[in-house]
């Protein structure tokens, strides 16, 4: 598989990475994950939003972008478990739900939108379409510990975010939007993703006349 970029898009918990994973297997690509284990504002974060909303957003933005650049200069084909677009959503919620102070959200625009100048878009984006009740069950049945304050207020704020991001970032890159819980496995994920966007050009013929 040559020069495929696939975005996987998501709320938390929706399987971003467990798909990423059997994607990576299915077409022999290299998956990149998110950065969390070594998240040094995840725990600070959940604690207190309003005063770390900011800092997480800019270092995760750092991060992602740090790790999609390595995704375009390898030049290989890779599986992404959260594009760095979803940054936006999570900046544009927070803001939205006063967690993030104005100020603050409109210089963390205005770096992304400068460090956007550098990226090369994903060939598509697989958002896995998960509401926010089951976002919130999965949190649970996962248990990291700094997740226990995650709401379903939050999630539905987040959720509705989502909705609008999606909207705007098909007008650019394809977008295969999927609902997990009717699928058996993520093998099975897999395989539809393949027939839909792999067998298919995308190529759209339009004439003025």
């Amino acid at each position: 598989m040559e020069n495929l970029f696939i975005g996987i898009a998501g709320m938390i918990g929706a399987g971003k990475s467990t798909l990423a994973t059997s994607l990576a297997k299915h077409l022999g690509i290299k998956a990149y994950y998110e950065p969390v284990e070594n998240n040094e504002y995840l725990e600070d974060y959940y604690a207190d939003m309003k005063r770390y909303s900011f800092a997480m957003q800019v270092y995760l933005l750092t991060r992602r972008f740090q790790q999609h650049q390595e995704i375009i200069w390898r030049g290989e084909s890779a599986v992404q478990d959260r594009t760095i677009y979803e940054d936006s959503v999570f900046a544009a919620m927070l803001a939205e739900s006063g967690l993030m102070d104005p100020r603050d959200y409109k210089t963390y625009v205005q770096l992304f939108r400068y460090m956007s100048n550098f990226m090369c878009k994903p060939n598509v984006i697989v958002y896995l379409d998960v509401k926010p009740e089951r976002s919130l069950e999965r949190i649970k049945m996962r248990s990291r510990g700094c997740e226990a304050g995650v709401s379903l207020q939050f999630l539905q704020n987040l959720y509705r975010q989502y909705e609008i991001f999606i909207q705007d970032i098909s007008r650019v890159i394809p977008v295969i939007s999927v609902d997990y819980d009717r699928f058996a496995t993520a093998e099975e994920m897999a395989q539809v993703i393949q027939s839909e966007y792999l067998a298919h050009s995308f190529i759209r013929k339009v004439s003025l006349y």
